[in-house]
């Protein structure tokens, strides 16, 4: 059996019994760093799910909304109540790298937040930038979309730093900028799929 991760411990050691093992293994106050390589250059084992808000386990609700809000209540210092009452009639889009939420979003059925399907909530770790997640996110987000919606037109809220991104993926923006939260927001539109 392998220890696959390191928790920081300052000033202290102490001792993990292994199921194989009679004697305490001592962990080290200062063990060696191990090699770590750039996010985008390390192989990763992704896997996603989705899942419908009342499919959701305990673990995934928390990772999801801890995901959320460090990111954006925290990282971003908006202050606003991210639990909008929309997540009950939403699925939810969970993407892991190596068994770890690394990014996610929230599809939301037309009627909700407009009168067209929208997706929402569109995020990656901090920890995985860089790898290109976003991207994949949203196309699963897209393809999932169709899948349980239909080949609608799908409608989003963007941050308007993000415009260049959502346009590389076939989004057009619509109407005048809003602010929602103190963040600068765009309408943007992807056309429906052809059927």
């Amino acid at each position: 059996m392998a220890i696959c991760c390191m928790v920081p411990v300052q000033n202290s050691s102490f001792n993990i019994i292994l199921p194989q093992q009679k004697k305490p293994y001592t962990l080290a106050t200062n063990p060696p760093k191990p090699l770590t390589l750039p996010i985008h250059i390390r192989p990763m084992n992704l896997t996603h799910q989705i899942k419908f808000f009342n499919q959701l386990n305990v673990n995934e609700l928390y990772d999801l909304l801890r995901l959320r809000s460090e990111v954006f209540v925290v990282e971003q210092n908006c202050v606003f109540l991210d639990q909008d009452n929309k997540d009950q009639y939403c699925y939810h889009l969970l993407l892991y790298a190596d068994g770890v939420l690394a990014a996610y979003s929230r599809l939301v059925p037309a009627g909700i937040s407009y009168p067209e399907v929208s997706i929402g909530r569109v995020i990656s770790s901090p920890g995985f930038r860089g790898a290109g997640l976003g991207r994949i996110i949203m196309a699963l987000a897209i393809q999932n979309c169709h899948d349980l919606f239909g080949p609608a037109a799908i409608r989003i809220g963007a941050q308007t730093y993000a415009l260049p991104f959502y346009q590389s993926l076939g989004f057009v923006s619509e109407g005048e900028p809003y602010d929602e939260d103190g963040i600068e927001h765009m309408e943007m539109m992807l056309s429906a799929r052809p059927s």
